[in-house]
């Protein structure tokens, strides 16, 4: 006989999936209705108005895919790209690369524009394509990349594409509501983000938003959007007025998310991403003042996921391993380049706490101790004199 569910005790302090606020799980364990029920319909539609005040659009086309972050991903390139467009990629991290993955799936032809990992794209790079290049479909970014900790400033870079003709599409899945996110006053045509990162609510939906110029952009295709899933016309209509059933949509997350994102608003962005900015600060110089260096500089630091360098002579999964097994804490290790040479932190949403920016330090300290490392000074006393200040 199988036993009954009982996994570990876990503080997700990893890059992703986050810890989930009780209400989120209480509202999942709301009783389900069918997908088309009257009550489902009111449901979906206040979850949309609360994702365009999230994501602070006005865009009409603003739904939630069903589907982790991946699926927003791309639904934003196979809508938007048809075969032989040309399309940037600005690649300085992994999710990047699989946006160039998908873009030659699509039939088109990218463009790269390469920076190293734990760096941004610089806006002089992007006019230089632009520069040489003609009849750009669109430029896809990552505005929070979650392999490398790093922040990409996006403003000048939007300048840069609208003023080429291109469309401008951004990967959110790790800044939705732990950074500013503004779609409208970026000139951003398809951003897109996942739940289980600063929305605190399990996998496996994925926000989205589009332009309307991005919109009509759909609608003038002379191909099938390779995607029958994903086609954001028909998904529209299922999330608009009409109702047309496209699929059975996963009821209980909706729920979940109705909920992630009512506690975003009552606690106000501006406060969440105070919050987030605090307490990663405090973590960075406990971490700092243990000698350990961060892979991102200080301008372009993310604070949702904090990225630093393994201390030399340490092993990685020695120390990932004693964190789980001896404290419950979960971090991720380092991905692509940085595998074996970084450690990723999170603090999203529910899990960005005093609490457990103090838990961690005390248990990293411990733990590389025990491995033999020399700690200058103590990180827990660093991080405290920072919140006491």
């Amino acid at each position: 006989m199988y036993s009954d569910l009982n996994p570990g005790k876990r503080v997700l302090m990893g890059p992703g999936p986050s810890d989930v606020h009780p209400r989120v799980l209480k509202a999942m364990s709301t009783p389900l209705v069918g997908h088309l029920d009257p009550d489902f319909l009111t449901i979906m539609n206040e979850t949309r108005e609360m994702l365009r005040e999230v994501f602070q659009t006005k865009n009409e086309l603003t739904i939630a895919l069903s589907g982790t972050g991946s699926a927003g991903m791309e639904a934003s390139l196979v809508n938007l790209l048809e075969p032989g467009d040309k399309a940037v990629v600005c690649i300085n991290g992994l999710f990047a690369e699989r946006m160039a993955d998908i873009v030659k799936r699509c039939g088109a032809e990218p463009i790269i524009i390469q920076a190293d990992w734990g760096n941004i794209v610089e806006s002089e790079q992007v006019k230089e394509v632009f520069e040489k290049n003609t009849k750009i479909k669109l430029l896809a970014i990552v505005h929070a990349e979650t392999s490398t900790g790093v922040r990409q400033p996006l403003e000048e870079i939007s300048r840069l594409t609208k003023e080429a003709g291109a469309l401008f599409v951004v990967d959110a899945v790790t800044s939705l509501a732990g950074i500013p996110v503004e779609p409208d006053n970026w000139k951003i045509d398809a951003i897109y983000s996942g739940t289980q990162k600063c929305l605190s609510c399990p996998p496996g939906l994925s926000p989205v938003s589009f332009s309307e110029e991005a919109t009509k952009s759909m609608a003038k295709r002379t191909s099938p959007i390779r995607s029958w899933y994903l086609d954001m016309q028909m998904l529209q209509s299922y999330w608009g007025k009409e109702r047309f059933y496209h699929h059975t949509a996963p009821i209980n997350m909706v729920y979940a998310l109705r909920e992630a994102l009512r506690l975003v608003l009552e606690e106000g962005l501006e406060k969440r991403f105070q919050r987030h900015q605090l307490h990663s600060k405090a973590l960075v110089e406990g971490l700092q003042a243990m000698g350990l260096k961060m892979v991102a500089p200080a301008q372009y630091r993310l604070p949702e996921l904090n990225a630093v360098y393994i201390p030399e002579g340490i092993d990685d999964g020695t120390v990932r391993k004693a964190l789980l097994n001896e404290y419950g804490i979960e971090i991720g290790g380092g991905l692509g380049k940085f595998k074996g040479k970084a450690w990723r932190i999170g603090l999203m949403g529910y899990s960005c706490s005093k609490a457990n920016v103090t838990l961690f330090l005390s248990a990293l300290e411990n733990i590389l101790q025990n491995n033999g490392y020399t700690v200058p000074e103590h990180g827990i006393s660093a991080a405290a004199a920072f919140y006491k200040e």
